[in-house]
This record gives structure tokens, C-alpha cells and sequence, in this order.
């Protein structure tokens, strides 16, 4: 399974974006994550496209969860993106990036204080109400700064959609949004509404992640504009936007079938459209937040092999120099992945084996994969690590994280550097009575 613009050289190698693995392995060290912009500008116009063909009133925000650095930031800044953040840290990104604010959406189901005041103070686009805790802190704080906020307010549809359980979002049994089943999202809508320092634009909700189907979001779509109608019909409210969230999978392994983005669009902008006219309503902005979906195939991370060990009848590990830290989502999601040996990947893929990490763990990554024989000193190229690798990598056992790259054109450009031993300690504080004579 090659991706974007992988191909396989005359010299047998795995090529990203014009550029040969084993020599950016040879530049920059392995662990390291590859990430291809020509496939991401390209995920990013044919959002916009299959959207603005079919309703022209919307707005596509790329999910910083996903992959977030400032380069990331200037790259959706020149496609004409806008973009989601959910914490402080992604926000101040944003911002140090000079992404305009008036293009950030705010998320989080727990926002401090903090980040509420940032938000305010920065002038983002839409800050997503996620409950009514939240809601007295941002009405407080809108009073004090003295000027309306505009806000969504996230919803929770109450569907189960066919995914795993650590990211399904919108069933009713969820942390996240206001429940529309119980009438809390309405209560407390309503009350905002008659707020002088909000202004609320309308609802978002999200229903789950990596759906390689489309029912969950059409049912979400239904229950969303029934409520919209609800709204009109109880309080005379209209509302101006809806914010269908994210989900769209991606392929991880070769025979996943996720749907096109014009085969989503089609789907989405049809059940919209039908759904508001049943119910006589205007036709909102139509928001929503791709994240996986915009960067996940885009990446590929690099290991050097190390040891291979064969247990006679049992199994074959071949071990590499990354693991559990650059890559939690085995272990998270159970997560399976396309493995290949970037220098051998014009060689039939006929050895099976299960690729370990170094941790102290069993740290299991890739189990029953096929590559060509392994050797010490291979490279082994993961596809489709663009999305929550990089993201949620970690520093378990004090292993640093992996630098990252952009390739585009034959250039390669380091948009994230490594960090080093030093960085590892830069924040440690010893205590003075631990201290000893040098």
C-alpha cells in the first residue's frame, strides 16, 4: 500500500514526497515521522472543494489534535483553513504561529480559566460550550472583559457509531456536550440566548473517530436540524451554524474502505438539505473539523531494525529503535498498521514477523506483518502515522521525541526537531539538601 506521493525508486527504496527514506534516515536519525505535504494541501482543497460545490455557506476547520506544530499552522493558513484547538498549549501554537484568531475554534470539555481567558483576550472565532460549569465561568469572564462572546454550544446526539470504544464521542453514556435526549441542551440554550454577553451562533456535536462508514453521521445530522427546529419552534431561536465535528477514517490497512470525501460530502450536504426542508428551516453555515482525515495517510514513521529474534514454531520479533513512545495507539486502540522495509521495498514481502519496541513493556507495535527477511540495520517505514503519533507521543523511559520532517519536491525540512538527552532533564529541579559536593 503506497500513499500520497510514495513510490518505490530505481534503487528499491521507499521515495516520500521526492525524497528516499534511507536517506532521510541517513540525515536525520530514526526514530523520525515523515510527513507529506503534497498529500496534505491536497486533503485540505478537496475538503473545501467537495464542500463549496455543494453548499457553498460552510467553513472547513482542520482538528489540531491530530498533528499540531507551527509549521502545520502556516500550512493551513495558506490553504485557507481554520483551524480547532483544545487546550492552552495547542491555542498558544496557534497564536506563536501568527494563525489569524478569527479563524480558531476552541474546544475542550474542561476548560480552565486560563484558556477561556486566552481565548477571550485572543479573539477566536467560536469557542464550543461543552457544559453549564463552563458556561458560568465564560459569562463571568465575558462581563469582566466587557464585550460578547460569540459560542457553539456542543451537543450530545445520543448514537453509538461503529468504532472503538476510546473514541466514540456522541452515545449518551459520553463526558462530552450537553445531552438533547433529557432536554438539558435545550435548557440551557435557551437560557444563553437571553444572555447579553453571548452571542450564540448555534451547535456542534462530534460522534466518534476513524468511522469507516456514514450512518453515524447521518443520524447525528437528523437529531442535529430536529433540534434546530426545536429551538425555533420553543424559544424563536434560529440558529446561524451548525458544526457536524469530524471522524472520517482513514486507510490503515490495505483492504479499509473508508469513504471519499465527495462520497461524505454528497451524504452530509443531501441529508442536510432534505432535513431542512421537512422542517422549513434556513439553511445554516455548515462547519466541521477533519483531522485524521486531512494528515493521517500523509504520514509515515521510520525505525531502524535492531535485533531479530526467531523462536523456532513460535514466532519472529524484529525489534526497532522507537516504540510505545512514538506510537501509543497499539496499546491505546489496539490499533493495526501497513509495515514495509523502506530499503527492501521492491522485494516480495514473505517473512511474517511481529515488530516489537524497547520498552519496558511488552510493546508489541505491529503483530503478524509480512516483510521481506529482516536484518540489523533495515529500515522499517509504518504508513499512515500522520494522525495521534506525533500528538501523543511521550517520554516513557526518558526516550526523547522523534524529530519530524516535511517533504515536498525532493526538499526535506525540519519542522520539529529531536530532542535531545538535555531536553530530557531541562526541567528536572534537585532539591538543594540532594545536592553534593562536585
Amino acid at each position: 500500500m503506497l500513499l500520497g506521493t510514495q513510490r518505490v525508486n530505481e534503487e528499491g527504496h521507499l521515495e516520500i514526497g521526492g525524497c528516499d527514506a534511507v536517506a532521510l534516515a541517513r540525515e536525520f536519525g530514526t526514530p523520525l515521522y515523515v510527513m507529506d505535504e503534497a498529500l496534505i494541501r491536497a486533503n485540505c482543497r478537496a475538503y473545501k472543494r467537495a464542500f463549496a460545490e455543494r453548499y457553498p455557506n460552510n467553513e472547513v476547520s482542520y482538528a489540531g489534535k491530530a498533528f499540531l506544530c507551527t509549521a502545520m499552522c502556516a500550512l493551513l493558513e495558506e490553504e485557507g483553513m481554520c483551524l480547532d484547538v483544545a487546550s492552552a498549549g495547542e491555542l498558544h501554537t496557534a497564536l506563536r504561529a501568527g494563525f489569524p484568531p478569527e479563524r480558531l475554534f476552541l474546544h475542550g470539555n474542561n476548560k480552565s480559566r486560563l484558556e477561556l481567558e486566552m481565548a477571550i483576550s485572543a479573539g477566536v472565532h467560536r469557542i464550543i460550550v461543552d457544559n453549564e460549569y463552563e458556561l458560568e465561568m465564560l459569562i463571568a469572564l465575558a462581563e469582566r472583559a466587557g464585550r460578547p462572546v460569540d459560542v457553539l454550544f456542543r451537543i450530545t446526539p445520543g448514537i453509538d457509531p461503529h468504532t472503538h470504544e476510546r473514541i466514540r464521542t456522541g452515545q449518551v453514556d459520553t463526558k462530552f456536550g450537553l445531552e438533547v435526549q433529557n432536554g438539558q441542551a435545550a435548557r440551557v440554550i435557551e437560557r444563553a440566548v437571553a444572555h447579553p454577553f453571548l452571542r450564540v451562533r448555534g451547535t456542534h456535536f462530534h460522534v466518534g473517530s476513524q468511522l469507516l462508514d456514514l450512518e453515524a453521521h447521518r443520524q447525528a445530522i437528523e437529531i442535529g436540524v430536529d433540534l434546530l427546529a426545536q429551538f425555533r419552534d420553543d424559544i424563536g431561536y434560529i440558529a446561524e451554524e451548525m458544526n457536524i465535528g469530524g471522524g472520517l477514517g482513514i486507510r490503515y490497512l490495505s483492504h479499509h474502505e473508508p469513504p471519499s470525501i465527495s462520497e461524505y460530502a454528497d451524504m452530509v450536504i443531501g441529508t442536510l438539505k432534505a432535513c431542512l426542508q421537512a422542517h422549513n428551516l434556513p439553511a445554516p453555515k455548515l462547519q466541521q473539523e477533519p483531522g485524521r482525515s486531512i494528515v493521517g495517510e500523509a504520514g509515515t514513521t521510520l525505525y531502524t531494525v535492531g535485533a531479530v529474534k526467531e523462536i523456532p514454531g513460535v514466532r519472529t520479533y524484529v525489534t526497532v529503535d522507537g516504540g510505545l513512545s512514538d506510537n501509543p495507539r497499539p496499546a491505546l486502540y489496539d490499533a493495526r498498521y501497513e509495515v514495509l522495509l523502506a530499503n527492501k521495498a521492491n522485494r516480495p514481502a514473505e517473512r511474517l514477523v511481529t515488530v516489537a519496541g524497547k520498552h519496558c513493556e511488552t510493546d508489541t507495535l505491529f503483530p503478524d506483518v509480512t516483510v521481506p527477511d529482516p536484518a540489523p540495520g533495515d529500515l522499517l517505514a509504518v504508513q499512515s502515522t500522520g494522525a495521534y503519533n506525533y500528538a501523543m507521543a511521550s517520554n516513557y523511559n526518558r526516550f526523547p521525541h522523534p524529530a519530524v520532517v516535511l517533504v515536498h519536491d525532493g526538499q526535506a525540512e525540519v519542522i520539529v526537531e529531536r530532542q535531545t538527552l538535555d531536553d530530557l532533564v531541562s526541567k528536572d529541579v534537585l532539591p538543594r539538601r540532594f545536592a553534593r559536593p562536585r
